[in-house]
């Protein structure tokens, strides 16, 4: 089984909406008797690939935050078996249970390891081997994915507020901040489209939860733009990493060191899109969204959105069709690839 395909287009029109529904059906699961064992870990091990490995920076993050011993681990290097790890629960996210990586990992994991598994799709090969499920409901989604990846961020930090023992959670208003967010979104990268689209590369770089969306930025960038792109911590960035700056085109995502970041960035010259909750005045080479204050989890949604704005006009720019791929690679899945999602295409660079 498997969700239905929408557009990118049509996933971004349709997120906040699927949002407010992927946390009311997370949250009844969570308070379910069958989800005791998830609810009762004490020592998390999150793993994934690809997208849903760039997620669990948020909940490694709160958790942490929270005291709780976690990391987060690649799905393929997992693959021979959890022993390295001190863990009493590892939870695999794949929105469609088939990514092989994973599935190995669950195959693997040691004996008196609670496996669970994070997913939209179900049934799915993963969710047969988990030992509990939480899922989204098989939600519609893009094959550049949109609403499941936003919703597993969702799903994600819910499982993290269970685990940490918090009280309530920060989702009620997420439509409407979804929907504002991506009308500021259109109108600020509508001013560095034209610009961005004849950048060579992309540096994305934050710290703390925002890491995330540095990682699925570039993901975004490279599957739907055809961008070269790179994605760093900002302390890194600062030692060594940022020298390379040079038609390219800069995210930068925080409140604190970012903001002086993107400043010297914009004013060495170097297109830079800085996304904040702080009030930054507009300068040359400077575009700015500016998101509500709120939870790391919601904020990093809604950077998110701001990135599917950003990859959406550039890839328009560059007269790369979203929905296109250029490479398919049959052992990354169970079961191959479904041809009937996936569009193999041939690519010229723009110029």
């Amino acid at each position: 089984m498997s969700a239905s395909r929408i557009t990118f287009l049509q996933g971004q029109a349709d997120q906040g909406a699927a949002l407010a529904r992927i946390a009311d059906r997370v949250r009844t699961q969570l308070a379910s008797p069958d989800l005791a064992a998830l609810r009762t870990a004490r020592r998390p091990l999150f793993t994934g690939i690809g997208a849903s490995y760039a997620a669990l920076a948020v909940p490694v993050q709160q958790l942490r935050e929270a005291g709780v011993v976690t990391q987060r681990v690649l799905s393929s290097e997992i693959e021979t078996g959890t022993a390295g790890f001190d863990t009493d629960c590892l939870i695999a996210v794949s929105q469609g249970g088939r990514s092989s990586e994973t599935l190995a990992a669950f195959h693997q994991a040691a004996p008196g390891v609670t496996r669970a598994a994070l997913l939209n799709v179900v049934p799915s090969p993963l969710g047969d081997l988990a030992d509990l499920t939480v899922d989204l409901g098989n939600e519609p989604d893009s094959y550049a994915s949109t609403i499941g990846y936003t919703g597993t961020l969702v799903a994600l930090d819910l499982i993290a507020g269970v685990l940490a023992g918090r009280e309530g959670d920060p989702w009620d208003s997420i439509a409407e901040r979804t929907t504002a967010v991506h009308r500021q979104a259109a109108e600020v990268v509508a001013g560095l489209r034209g610009r961005g689209a004849r950048c060579i590369a992309s540096d994305g770089v934050a710290a703390g939860a925002s890491r995330a969306s540095a990682e699925e930025g570039a993901l975004l960038l490279r599957e739907v733009v055809r961008m070269t792109a790179a994605h760093c911590a900002t302390r890194n960035y600062l030692h060594g990493e940022m020298e390379s700056a040079g038609n390219t085109l800069h995210l930068v995502y925080g409140d604190v060191r970012e903001i002086e970041l993107a400043r010297s960035l914009a004013g060495a010259g170097h297109l830079t899109l800085l996304i904040t909750t702080a009030d930054v005045d507009v300068a040359e080479n400077l575009f700015t969204v500016r998101l509500p204050r709120t939870a790391d989890a919601v904020r990093v949604v809604l950077e998110t959105v701001v990135l599917q704005e950003l990859v959406a006009q550039l890839s328009a720019e560059r007269d790369v069709p979203i929905e296109s791929f250029v490479f398919a690679n049959d052992d990354t899945k169970e079961g191959g690839l479904d041809m009937s999602d996936f569009e193999v295409a041939a690519y010229t660079p723009a110029t």
